[in-house]
């Protein structure tokens, strides 16, 4: 396995990926989550919660009732995470597109992650805009994982360039 990369400077009101804990920790959010799909607001909450992981950037959870009714649909493929559980997958559906895959839930997690239970998480690639506050999301590279870059966290990330072995 190669070594991880040294981590970037952190400068004022940032954090890095690399201060972040394994195995993960949950955390509340404070900021506005808003998801825009389609030309539509399809989520909109104060109410999430992100998953902080070493060298991810951070993938937050929208409450269930603070997604837009219809925007998602259930699909038969599901996954596995060592720390949350079994996880069920979803399309994101507007009203002229739809992003296969493109959101996830942990409809009974593990103990320690149990608030995100009722919550979705989406990969910021196929949206128009995700945003935490006023940043706009950068998505995690690679297509696998579901962090949400924003000008508050630093990498290097994992499934970015160079990542492979760490």
């Amino acid at each position: 396995m190669a070594p991880h990369p040294n981590p970037l400077p952190v400068g004022p009101g940032q954090e890095s990926v690399w201060d972040y804990p394994r195995p993960p920790r949950l955390e509340s959010v404070p900021e506005r989550l808003r998801i825009v799909f389609d030309g539509m607001i399809i989520a909109d909450t104060t109410s999430g919660w992100r998953v902080l992981e070493t060298s991810h950037p951070p993938t937050y959870y929208i409450p269930a009732e603070d997604i837009a009714s219809g925007s998602l649909a259930r699909i038969a493929s599901g996954s596995f995470c060592e720390w949350k559980g079994r996880a069920i997958h979803f399309d994101v559906v507007g009203p002229t597109r739809r992003a296969s895959q493109a959101a996830w839930a942990y409809p009974t997690p593990t103990p320690d992650f149990g608030p995100i239970a009722n919550h979705v998480a989406f990969y910021a690639a196929p949206m128009d805009s995700c945003h935490v506050g006023d940043d706009l999301v950068t998505p995690q590279p690679g297509g696998f994982y579901g962090g949400w870059i924003t000008p508050r966290i630093v990498g290097p990330f994992k499934g970015g360039p160079g990542s492979q072995g760490w």
